[in-house]
């Protein structure tokens, strides 16, 4: 019984520790004060790395979700009478729950493990030990730039992961199904507000965003320097921010929808 209660308090200790440890992390990244001029060519190359190379799982993801939840809606509305309502049910279901949770999701899995698998390597092959050698602070030049182009890639992401699941959705109810087409547009654009809807979504994506990225970065340059350590950390990667977001999502939604 003993023995149960000392673990358990080692168990909350070290995890306190970790927490303790990720934000004095996240604070020191924040408080970095590059110059822009030598800044912005770190920050445009993890921005392509980032951002444009996840592009192609994102839309093609995208095109095929939008082509199920039509399928699927055109389904359930069919029963009632109401397909004419499936834009209205693609686009809400799209901007307000899917588009970020989805997009989140594909980019911690691929761009977030490798963030961390990038930085681990580099922990692993003293380069970050090297820089820390010549006096640069691998905080601004190696994690600021990864940071932030994760931060700023992943709402734009979702911007485009929107509007190609609508267009998938279109492409099945309209041009398969036969939903009428001014219907399908016009519903839409009447069930669809901007600020309830459309920026609650962008607040979504920015704040998995935050999450998803510092999770990467912070698992890389804490990763064991050696190959099994790298493997846990991409692991941890991508199983701590997929929590993180379905988490962060609940109670988002539990704010914006006034359940708080």
């Amino acid at each position: 019984m003993i023995t149960q209660i000392a673990n358990s308090g080692r168990g909350g200790i070290e995890f306190c520790i970790r927490v303790g440890r990720a934000g004095l992390f996240l604070l020191s990244t924040l408080c970095q004060r590059p110059k822009w001029s030598q800044a912005w060519p770190l920050l445009s190359v993890q921005l392509y790395r980032v951002g444009i190379m996840s592009l192609p799982i994102i839309l093609l993801s995208a095109i095929f979700i939008g082509m199920v939840v039509a399928l699927q809606g055109y389904n359930t509305l069919q029963k009632f009478g109401a397909e004419q309502e499936l834009g209205q049910l693609l686009a809400l279901s799209i901007v307000r729950e899917l588009g970020p949770v989805v997009t989140a999701l594909l980019f911690a899995g691929r761009a977030g493990s490798a963030l961390t698998a990038e930085i681990g390597l580099m922990r692993a092959t003293s380069q970050l030990s090297s820089l820390e050698m010549m006096a640069v602070n691998p905080l601004w030049r190696i994690i600021a730039p990864r940071f932030w182009a994760g931060f700023i890639s992943l709402p734009l992401l979702t911007i485009l992961f929107n509007v190609m699941a609508i267009w998938g959705g279109q492409l099945v109810g309209v041009s398969w199904l036969g939903v009428d087409d001014g219907s399908f547009w016009s519903n839409m654009q009447s069930a669809v507000h901007f600020h309830s809807d459309v920026l609650n979504g962008i607040i979504k994506s920015i704040a998995f965003g935050f999450v998803v990225t510092w999770v990467a970065v912070y698992q890389g340059y804490y990763a064991e320097p050696n190959a099994r350590g790298i493997s846990e950390a991409t692991t941890k990667t991508v199983v701590y921010a997929s929590l993180l977001v379905l988490a962060l999502d609940f109670v988002l939604t539990a704010v914006m929808m006034g359940g708080w």
